[in-house]
């Protein structure tokens, strides 16, 4: 081989040299590029989950101004979680550190997505029932939590007050003293045909036994209470008025 041909394949092995360098150059920076738009994009997608969070806090608060606060933390700045509040009942400020249960969703992605109605307190001692909701990005990642922490001090008033209002004297609660419907011919002709039903007849069709016990029944609910109630059943059993009070008599001397 002579010397020119030598240093020609030299420069040829050189040449390869560099384009292979360069290729792996290129495809490094590639993949580099790559990771940044993924990041990039990433970032954007979780700050709009939490700009359509700080929505929904916003609108829960205004449903119940006044009794309950709404806290969406920023997880992804744990020193500054606080992003938004609505009906500030707690006194914090946005800008302030994140809860315990908030960097416990950022130490561990598999802590409860929601804890809901705990018990909690307010800094000036008033008792709270309070939801936490962790939100994840499709990383699985928790990056932001929302709060509510309702004032039951405002509630607790209202309780003792309807429980009163409602409450009935022990002596009677076992006892059904009087019963309030009216015990019009349609509620009549309801409770006969019901009882004619459970035997698959008609209250015409009845045999006599039982019409006779269940015109005992109806007396003894207070059907009788009312006007031509007597009248009533008869007509709906097929039988006189007359006998329908006998049957109530007889009841009565048997007693």
């Amino acid at each position: 081989m002579s010397r020119s041909d030598d240093t020609t394949q030299r420069r040829r092995a050189v040449t390869s040299d560099d384009t292979s360098h360069a290729s792996g150059r290129n495809d490094t920076q590639y993949r580099d590029a790559q990771l940044l738009g993924l990041a990039a994009s990433g970032a954007q997608e979780d700050e709009h989950l939490l700009a359509e969070a700080e929505k929904i806090a916003q609108a829960l608060g205004r449903m119940f101004p006044g009794i309950c606060e709404v806290v969406l933390h920023d997880l992804r700045d744990p020193d500054h979680a606080i992003r938004f509040i609505e009906n500030n009942l707690s006194g914090r400020q946005v800008g302030e550190s994140a809860t315990e249960l908030g960097l416990a969703r950022i130490r561990d992605p598999q802590y409860p997505s929601v804890i809901q109605n705990y018990a909690n307190q307010f800094p000036d001692g008033r008792p709270a029932k309070s939801t936490s909701i962790g939100i994840k990005n499709a990383a699985g990642q928790y990056i932001a939590a929302l709060c509510l922490n309702l004032d039951i001090s405002t509630l607790s008033p209202i309780t003792l007050t309807l429980s009163n209002l409602v409450a009935t004297d022990p002596e009677n609660r076992d006892a059904q003293l009087e019963k309030l419907s009216d015990r019009s011919r349609r509620e009549l002709r309801e409770v006969i045909e019901t009882a004619a039903a459970e035997r698959s007849t008609t209250p015409r069709a009845l045999p006599r036994d039982a019409k006779k016990d269940l015109v005992r029944r109806l007396h003894a609910d207070g059907y009788f209470d009312t006007r031509n109630a007597a009248q009533t059943i008869g007509d709906l059993l097929g039988i006189s008025r007359a006998s329908v009070y006998t049957y109530v008599r007889r009841d009565d001397d048997r007693r």
